[in-house]
C-alpha cells in the first residue's frame, strides 16, 4: 500500500501541475491540510518536505509554503542531451521543424568556433522546436562535413545525435558551453513565438568526440519564460 504522504504529495502536485493551484500562492497550512487530508501533522511535513525537494513548493520560515512556477522546462546545463531525449524525458509533445539545411563554406566568425579553415564545409541546420503547440528553441547547428558526410532533413527532424552516435559510430564526449542574454533577432522573430520577448537565452555548445576533436558549434536560442537551467553542484570540504 502507497504510504500516505506520497498520495499526498501525488495530490498536491497534480494540481499544481494542471493549474489549479497557481504560482505564486501559498498553499493551506499544515493544519489546514491535517485537517483536509484527515492524517497526521508529521505525514503532512513529509508531503511537504517531497514537494519542496522536487521543485514544487518552496517552505519559507514562518510563513508557509510558496507555490513555484512549474511552467518552466528543466534545461540541464552540466548534462549533453539531445532536444528529442529532453523532451521524451519530460514526457511533453514535441516537434522540430527544419528551416534550412545546407553545405556552406564558413566565414570568418564560423571559421573560429569551429577552428577549422574555409577550405573545409560546413553543415548548417537551423532548426525550430516546438513543445505542445509553441515554438520555443532556435537550434542552429553547424558541423563539420569530415564528421559528418551526409546529413538529410529527416535526420534533422528526428535527432541528428541519434544519427551521428548509432549511424556514424561516432562518440560524442564532452562541451563547452557559454550562456548568455542578449536581444531578440529578426531570425528570432521569424522562426519562433517570441511572444512580445525583447530577449532570449543563448546556449553555444562546442561539442567534441572522445578524442578531443571539436567537430560541432550549436547557437541554442530560448525563450525566456519558459526555461530553468539547473545544474547540482557539491562543495569539496577540505580534509
Amino acid at each position: 500500500m502507497q504510504n500516505k504522504y506520497f498520495t499526498i504529495y501525488h495530490d498536491i502536485a497534480n494540481q499544481i501541475q494542471n493549474g489549479i493551484i497557481k504560482p505564486n500562492r501559498k498553499l493551506p497550512s499544515e493544519n489546514e491540510l491535517v485537517e483536509q487530508y484527515g492524517v497526521s501533522r508529521e505525514t503532512i511535513r513529509k508531503a511537504l518536505n517531497l514537494l519542496s525537494q522536487n521543485g514544487y513548493i518552496q517552505k519559507i520560515q514562518g510563513k508557509g509554503s510558496l507555490v513555484l512556477d512549474m511552467s518552466k522546462f528543466n534545461f540541464p546545463i552540466s548534462g549533453l542531451v539531445s532536444f528529442r531525449e529532453l523532451a521524451n524525458k519530460m514526457g511533453k509533445q514535441s516537434n522540430t521543424v527544419v528551416h534550412v539545411l545546407e553545405l556552406i563554406t564558413p566565414d570568418d566568425y564560423l571559421m573560429d568556433q569551429l577552428n577549422t579553415s574555409d577550405e573545409e564545409q560546413v553543415w548548417k541546420v537551423i532548426r525550430s522546436r516546438e513543445i505542445e503547440g509553441e515554438k520555443i528553441i532556435l537550434d542552429k547547428d553547424f558541423l563539420s562535413k569530415k564528421f559528418v558526410p551526409e546529413l538529410t532533413q529527416a535526420i534533422c527532424e528526428h535527432s541528428i545525435y541519434d544519427y551521428l552516435e548509432n549511424r556514424l559510430g561516432l562518440t560524442i564526449s564532452f562541451a563547452k558551453k557559454e550562456i548568455s542574454v542578449e536581444d531578440t533577432t529578426d531570425e528570432d522573430r521569424k522562426y519562433l513565438d517570441v511572444e512580445g520577448y525583447q530577449s532570449m537565452v543563448v546556449v553555444k555548445n562546442y561539442v567534441y568526440l572522445d578524442d578531443a576533436t571539436l567537430f560541432q558549434y550549436t547557437e541554442s536560442r530560448h525563450r525566456p519564460d519558459k526555461f530553468r537551467f539547473v545544474d547540482f553542484a557539491r562543495r569539496n570540504h577540505k580534509p
